[in-house]
């Protein structure tokens, strides 16, 4: 569609059709939630890595930002090798990041504030240096011999078959002394447990009640999809070119050459999915759970629908380089296709510690604070919950890590073609201090980016105009609006650069337009509104139903 004539440097938009959805009143639905990196938060005991201590002593400023949750990456012992996403024991505290003291304490703080706290639950696969997989590996009549995936080597001596870890390889390694290949999805280290042995099912519902014991009010299930493999260890078709997609997988990794049918998102998953929701319903806790997946959106849809599994769910959509209203119209739509026959609920996220920041992914060096304000209104107006990741509340670009302190082995791995996941964990400024911005009293075990340090909370706080204050300012106003919270929504049919919604809620009916330039744009309304006012973005110049919005800018009214 053509664009209508405009007055010198703004582009005319005209209003189109609308298509849609929606849902229901429980807390998690449409909540915001707080992703925190235990590592990079904040270090208390002078080690250099942030801790549980460190995230209890911000607990007011996060629910000053006006969340409604806290996610906390993984803080289990583990040998790090994946930092705490190999874990050698689900149920303490690594003594890098404190105590189960220190964890009771965080809990009751973050209650005592209003703040429920979801956890990271890492169950695909364990470190191999838990005390399951060192028993496993020894032999082949042992206890816990068929709690991990064993597989005999090919005649040749080779892999059972083609699967590749997603951090490039083969997904089997050899151990001698059982004198067969097992499968590790990730690091070599990961070796992935057998959920079609139902020990490790019984038991692994286990090490999750443990937490909900202790009080926590939800789970991020790390890899769900991962859960089971194909028994019959069939080998995956190879991918026909431009046909997948995988956001989380770099160019010259093999992962991304193969269709994953039969090493991920299995039908089987189902199952324990609904047994582990029967659990989690006995304590009123809720999940979210990550998929990673060619299509997501479909296994999304899956794991969620019926009230009877994952209580929503969370992916890589919008991980991508592309940045655009008709990706982030279609991503949305076509996963309320997959769920229009049933209540299934999205989670929605433009950054987490697994990918380059979306200021940088996006902005591509854009400098303007009206960016990051722009992509938390538009976030948080998708039908569907959303987590914002730690720094994102202050416009936060991809870290500088040089390569000698790069610690990630995606990173090394695939250097310099892809940098890794150390830019996107680096410390949280605090202060605009040198060098270390509040976060440690020593060097931290990633550098504190210098780029940061004029972003710190200090500043931000002292600022009215701050990314974080408008953060705080919209946090606060949505959630006065239930509609963005639950209703249902429906998309406007308009042409680059203008994102234009409809969510309802019964006869409240709110519209949201968002120009994803950093030129002015014109918009002409689809219907009569009332301009809402408010949620911290700049007020758009109007007559009748014609708006001017800004460079970066929005737009909410309710329809009259």
């Amino acid at each position: 569609m053509s664009l209508l004539p405009a007055a010198k440097g703004i582009q005319t938009v005209p209003s189109l059709e609308v298509n849609g959805h929606w849902g229901s009143s429980e807390w998690w639905r449409g909540a915001s939630i707080y992703q925190i990196y235990p590592r990079s938060f904040q270090d208390t005991n002078g080690n250099g890595v942030g801790d549980l201590p460190g995230i209890t002593a911000h607990l007011t400023y996060v629910a000053e930002l006006g969340v409604d949750a806290i996610w906390i990456s993984p803080f289990f012992t583990s040998p790090m090798k994946d930092f705490g996403y190999d874990v050698s024991n689900y149920r303490d505290v690594d003594p890098t990041f404190g105590t189960l003291a220190d964890f009771d304490q965080l809990v009751a703080e973050a209650h005592r504030l209003g703040l429920k706290v979801l956890i990271d639950q890492v169950l695909s696969h364990s470190s191999d240096q838990h005390a399951w997989f060192k028993e496993s590996r020894t032999n082949r009549t042992n206890p816990k011999a068929d709690w991990y995936v064993w597989a005999e080597a090919c005649p040749d001596g080779t892999p059972p078959n083609n699967w590749q870890s997603v951090f490039g390889g083969s997904a089997w390694s050899w151990e001698p002394r059982r004198r067969q290949y097992y499968l590790h999805n990730f690091l070599e280290s990961q070796p992935d447990l057998n959920f079609h042995h139902e020990p490790v099912q019984a038991q692994l519902l286990e090490e999750v009640r443990f937490w909900m014991e202790r009080g926590v009010d939800g789970f991020r299930f790390d890899a769900c999809n991962f859960h089971f493999h194909d028994k019959k260890l069939r080998n995956n078709p190879p991918a026909k070119p431009g046909k997948v997609e995988l956001t989380s997988v770099r160019e010259g990794n093999p992962y991304g050459c193969q269709i994953h049918l039969y090493d991920k998102s299995r039908p089987e998953n189902l199952g324990f999915l609904k047994r582990l929701r029967t659990l989690m319903n006995e304590y009123g806790a809720i999940s979210v759970g990550e998929v990673g997946d060619e299509g997501a959106l479909t296994t999304m849809a899956e794991y969620t629908a019926d009230g009877d599994k994952l209580h929503m769910a969370y992916g890589f959509s919008l991980f991508t380089e592309e940045f655009s209203a008709e990706r982030i119209r279609a991503t949305v739509q076509e996963f309320e296709k997959r769920i229009r026959k049933g209540d299934g609920w999205g989670c929605w996220s433009l950054s987490n510690h697994d990918c380059v920041r979306v200021v940088t992914r996006w902005g591509k060096g854009v400098e303007d604070p009206a960016f990051a304000k722009l992509l938390v209104a538009m976030l948080g107006s998708l039908r569907g919950s959303f987590c914002i990741y730690q720094g994102e509340e202050l416009g936060l670009p991809e870290g500088e890590v040089p390569y000698a302190r790069l610690i990630d082995p995606y990173g090394i791995a695939f250097w310099p073609d892809y940098k890794g996941r150390d830019g996107c964990r680096t410390p949280m400024p605090w202060t605009d201090e040198q060098p270390r911005g509040g976060f440690s009293k020593v060097e931290p075990w990633l550098p504190m980016s210098p780029g940061h340090l004029n972003r710190s909370v200090a500043r931000q706080v002292a600022d009215d105009h701050s990314v974080l204050a408008f953060y705080r300012q919209l946090l606060a106003w949505r959630k006065g609006h239930e509609t963005l919270c639950r209703g249902e929504i429906q998309f406007y049919a308009t042409p680059e650069p203008l994102l234009a919604l409809r969510r309802d809620l019964g006869s409240d009916r709110i519209l949201a337009a968002f120009n994803l330039s950093p030129e002015p744009v014109r918009y002409t309304l689809p219907a009569a509104v009332l301009c809402l006012e408010g949620h911290g973005l700049a007020p758009c110049p109007w007559e009748g139903r014609d708006i001017q919005l800004p460079p970066w800018g929005g737009f909410f009214g309710r329809l009259v």
